[in-house]
């Protein structure tokens, strides 16, 4: 019972320090990680799945024998150092604070006209070639990168935490970031991204799936439908390309009955997304429903990754 309560008192510390402080403001390690990896690509890039297989070995096997490393540590000093282990490596790790004041910024920009504001900031929240986007376009991104990164960004990493300690989340994250950095179907990282992709959809599933159950739960406190979540989820999520992401962005439309996908340009190619959903067009309203619902899942979160080290066997 005492290392189940340390684990839970390490992860509440990390979402709470996110909710307090959001991001590391400088030195942040993920940051650190993703320099490592772009420096390390240099010798291990190959356009074969073999090649991004090592290099995806190496960096996830590293950080995670680094964070086992670092929790052997911390145990070994006791009660307080675990905790502390755990909360710096949840902090880290997620990101939902700032995911929704971008979303929140971005909602400002739009609402005020700044169109070309807006696609200079559309980087922060997803991949896709700002210069194509009108403000209907732009507000459509947002929302469907706001669904997708509650999961990524807070609700997975949560749930890591609790149930693998801080190797298991460092392992996440490492995984999430390379996935963003290479996972592309471009000509350079078709085959070389391949095994990145694929172990993001892995460490993903879950999440996506625990993050809509908690968007049907909680849709009501943003005038939302559970209905509606679940339709959309049932009827449009497996048509997406993504089979994490079209869990999300459905229950997320469905929820605030709206419709999402269609064209979307990426740098490297142009994608024709499946509808989710079958409501209006999304507004600037409902880019703010969004974040609402997604602080409040992520909330939900926290007390599923309690819920769940209670549960596990200490």
């Amino acid at each position: 019972m005492l290392a189940t309560r340390t684990r839970f008192a390490g992860v509440l510390a990390g979402y709470l320090a996110d909710v307090a402080l959001g991001d590391p403001a400088r030195g942040h390690p993920v940051a650190a990680f993703g320099r490592a990896a772009g420096e390390l690509e240099h010798l291990t890039y190959r356009d074969s799945r073999v090649a991004g297989v090592v290099h995806v070995g190496v960096l996830v096997g590293g950080v995670s024998l680094l964070g086992a490393a670092l929790q052997r540590a911390a145990d070994r000093g006791g009660r307080p150092w675990s905790i502390a282990a755990t909360a710096a490596a949840t902090w880290i790790s997620v990101g939902g604070t700032s995911l929704a004041r971008t979303g929140l910024a971005m909602s400002e920009l739009l609402e005020r006209g700044d169109i070309e504001a807006a696609r200079r900031l559309l980087p922060s929240l997803c991949g896709r070639d700002p210069a194509w986007l009108d403000g209907a376009g732009l507000t459509r991104a947002s929302l469907e990168s706001v669904a997708e990164n509650t999961s990524d960004a807070q609700v997975a990493p949560l749930l890591c935490a609790a149930v693998a300690g801080v190797p298991g989340v460092l392992a996440y994250r490492g995984i999430n970031t390379l996935d963003s950095m290479i996972g592309y179907r471009s000509a350079r990282y078709a085959r070389f991204g391949w095994a990145a992709a694929r172990l993001d959809d892995a460490a993903n599933y879950v999440g996506a799936r625990a993050t809509a159950v908690l968007v049907v739960m909680f849709a009501p406190l943003v005038s939302g439908s559970p209905s509606g979540a679940v339709r959309a989820w049932r009827r449009d999520a497996a048509r997406h390309p993504s089979p994490n992401a079209g869990v999300v962005e459905a229950a997320f439309a469905g929820a605030l009955g709206v419709r999402l996908g269609g064209p979307t340009q990426y740098r490297h190619e142009l994608q024709i997304r499946p509808t989710l959903g079958d409501g209006h067009e999304p507004t600037v309203a409902d880019l703010r429903r969004a974040v609402a619902l997604s602080r409040t899942v992520q909330a939900g979160a926290a007390l599923l990754a309690g819920l769940l080290c209670y549960l596990r066997r200490p």
